[in-house]
C-alpha cells in the first residue's frame, strides 16, 4: 500500500490499483459538443483494443506490448477515454500507462502517455535478487516480500529492473512503505517512491463549529458510521501506532475503538472530549465524499460507492496525518507546531491521494510527485470551499486551522512564503521534496482561479504575482476544479511532468469549454505565469 502524509518530514503509502475493467464513470462537467447516442464502456474498450495494433507508434509500442484496461470514461458527446496499464513479456512497465482517446464513432484520436520510446528491452537479469534487495534496504527499513522483475520506464531509458518493497517507521512516527527499482543489469538504484500519502446527528468540532453528522444506531445509542456514504466510519486509535509487523504483514494491527454516543450529540468543541477530534474527521470524510460526488460525479474516493475509515488520536504527540490506501489516520499534534490534524482541508487533501491513486496514479517522486501533492492541496482547498462553513471559510492556505507556530503549512497564492517552496518553475524543481515541488501547480491553480493582485479570501490576505510580470484575471475555483479533475482522470499518467500537465489541462479546458474559450486561454496564461511553457 501507499501512504502520503501532510508534512514533508513524513512520506506516504497507497494500495496498488487492481488491474482489469473498472466501473465506468463520466467526466466532470459536460464537454462541448452535441449529445449523441453514447457507446457503452465495453464498446469503447473494444474500439481501443482494435486501435492499438494500427497505432503502435503513437503508443510507443511493439507487438510484444500487452494492455490491461484500468478505467473507462465516456463523455456526453460519445467520445471515450480508455486508461490502460502496459506489460511486456508479462512484466509490468512502470510508466507505461496510457489513455487512448477516441471519437464518438470509435475512431482513434490520440493517446496520453509518458513513454517517449519503446520499452521492449532485454528481460534477462544479471544482478541477483539478494544484491538488488541489499541495494534497496536502508537503515531502519525491512524488505517486504520477494522483489519482482519489472521494466522501469519512469526515468530515463527503459530498463529491466527489480521492484523492491521496504517498510519501517519514519522519524516522526509515520509508517513508511517505499518501493525502489534497482537496475537488473548494473545494480544501480533507479526510482524510489514513498507510498504513505501524508492532511444525522451533530457534533461540536475543533475547527468547523457545530456540524451535522450522519451516524448509525448501535448498542449504547449511536456510532460514527455513515450508511449514506458507503459505511465510512470514524474510530479511536487510542494513541497506539502500527507496528512493523502490522505494516509489513497486516499482523497484530491495533484495533481502533468505535465511538458511541447516547444522544447523537457528539463532542464538546475541546480536546478534553476525545470525540471532538472524531467530529472533525467524520465531517471531513462526509464533506470530501460529497464534493467528489456532487461536483465530479465520482461515487466515493475509489469510485465504487464505498466509504473510508478514519482513525483519530494516532500515536502520542504525532504531528501528521496520512492516507494509507484504505483509511485516513490523524495525529493529535504536539500543541507546539500543530494541534490535532483533523481540519477540513487536511481531510480533503489526504483522501484526494486515494482519488489520484485510482486515476492517474502519479508517481510520488520527481515532478509527478509534486503534481500528486498539488492535486491533494488543490482538492483539499476545493473541499473547504464546497463546505461553505462560516467557521472555516474557503481560502488558499493549507492547514491554517491546525498550525500553531506559523500562519499555515503552505500558501497557494505565494508558495515561497513558507521559506522553502519556489514560486516559479525551473529545471531542478523535480529534485525537491514533493511537498515543495508541488508549489508550481499550487501557484498555477491559484492564478487560474483568482488571478494576480492583493485580495482577502476567507478572511485571510492573499497576494499573488506572475513570474513573467503579467496581470491575470481568474476564472473561479469551480472551473479550476473541473479542469484539474478532467486532466487528472483523462489525460495525466503516472509519470506526467509539469510540461505535460500544461498540455493535459489545456486538453481538459478544450473538452469542457472549447478550443477558443476564455477558460482555455486562462489555463495557458496561468501556466506561462509560473514559467511552465
Amino acid at each position: 500500500m501507499n501512504r502520503s502524509a501532510l508534512f514533508a518530514a513524513a512520506t506516504a503509502v497507497v494500495t496498488t490499483t487492481a488491474l482489469g475493467l473498472t466501473s465506468a464513470t463520466t467526466a466532470s462537467g459536460t464537454p462541448t459538443g452535441s449529445a449523441a447516442a453514447k457507446p457503452s464502456p465495453a464498446a469503447a474498450v473494444a474500439d481501443a483494443r482494435a486501435a492499438i495494433s494500427s497505432n503502435l507508434n503513437a503508443l510507443r509500442a511493439t507487438s510484444a506490448d500487452a494492455f490491461v484496461v484500468k478505467d473507462v470514461i465516456v463523455d456526453a458527446d460519445g467520445a471515450s477515454h480508455v486508461r490502460m496499464d502496459r506489460t511486456i513479456g508479462g512484466l509490468p512497465v512502470l510508466g507505461g500507462d496510457v489513455v487512448v482517446h477516441q471519437a464518438k464513432d470509435g475512431a482513434f484520436r490520440s493517446a496520453s502517455l509518458t513513454l517517449t520510446r519503446s520499452a521492449d528491452v532485454g528481460r534477462t537479469p544479471k544482478v541477483s535478487v539478494a544484491t538488488a534487495t541489499a541495494k534497496a534496504v536502508a537503515r531502519g527499513l525491512t524488505a517486504q516480500g520477494k522483489p519482482s522483475l519489472v521494466i522501469e520506464a519512469r526515468k530515463g531509458a527503459p530498463r529491466l529492473a527489480y521492484l523492491v518493497t521496504t517498510a519501517g517507521t519514519q522519524k516522526d512516527g509515520t509508517p513508511s512503505r517505499i518501493t525502489t527499482t534497482i537496475d537488473a543489469l548494473t545494480g544501480a538504484k533507479l526510482v524510489s517512491e514513498q507510498h504513505i500519502e501524508t492532511a444525522t446527528g451533530d457534533g461540536k468540532s475543533l475547527y468547523s463549529g457545530t456540524v451535522p453528522l450522519e451516524t448509525s444506531a448501535a448498542t449504547g445509542g449511536f456510532t460514527l458510521t455513515d450508511a449514506t456514504r458507503g459505511n465510512g466510519f470514524t474510530a479511536d486509535a487510542n494513541n497506539k501506532t502500527d507496528s512493523i509487523l502490522c505494516q509489513l504483514f497486516q499482523l497484530g494491527c491495533p484495533t481502533p475503538t468505535r465511538f458511541t454516543d447516547a444522544d447523537n450529540h457528539w463532542g464538546t468543541g475541546t480536546n478534553a472530549d476525545r470525540a471532538t477530534a472524531a467530529v472533525d474527521a467524520h465531517y471531513g470524510a462526509e464533506t470530501t465524499f460529497d464534493y467528489y460526488k456532487n461536483v465530479h460525479g465520482r461515487n466515493g474516493i475509489f469510485g465504487d460507492g464505498k466509504g473510508v475509515p478514519s482513525r483519530v488520536h494516532y500515536g502520542t504527540n504525532y504531528v501528521n496525518a496520512f492516507w494509507d490506501g484504505k483509511q485516513m489516520t490523524y495525529g493529535d499534534g504536539d500543541n507546539v507546531a500543530a494541534g490535532p490534524l483533523v481540519s477540513l482541508d487536511v481531510a480533503g487533501h489526504e483522501m484526494s491521494h486515494g482519488v489520484t491513486e485510482h486515476t492517474a496514479n502519479l508517481t510520488y517522486s520527481g515532478e509527478s510527485g509534486g503534481l500528486n501533492e498539488a492535486t491533494s492541496d488543490i482538492f483539499g482547498t476545493l473541499v473547504e470551499f464546497s463546505a461553505n462553513n462560516a467557521s472555516d471559510p474557503g481560502d488558499y492556505y493549507i492547514g491554517e486551522k491546525i498550525m500553531k507556530d506559523r500562519p499555515a503549512l503552505r500558501f497557494m497564492d505565494k508558495p515561497s512564503k513558507d521559506g522553502k517552496s519556489p514560486d516559479c518553475y525551473s529545471s531542478g524543481v523535480g529534485n525537491l521534496d514533493v511537498h515543495y515541488s508541488s508549489a508550481i501547480a499550487n501557484h498555477f491553480a491559484y492564478l487560474l482561479a483568482e488571478g494576480t493582485g492583493a485580495k482577502t479570501i476567507g478572511g485571510l490576505p492573499h497576494d499573488s504575482t506572475a513570474c513573467d510580470g503579467s496581470t491575470l484575471t481568474g476564472i473561479g475555483h469551480d472551473k479550476l476544479g473541473k479542469i484539474w479533475y478532467r486532466a487528472l482522470t483523462t489525460y495525466m499518467t503516472s509519470g506526467t511532468t509539469y510540461a505535460q500537465a500544461r498540455t493535459a489541462t489545456l486538453n481538459a479546458a478544450t473538452d469542457l469549454y472549447g478550443a477558443t474559450s476564455p477558460e482555455r486561454a486562462a489555463v495557458a496564461a496561468a501556466w506561462t505565469a509560473v514559467a511552465v511553457n
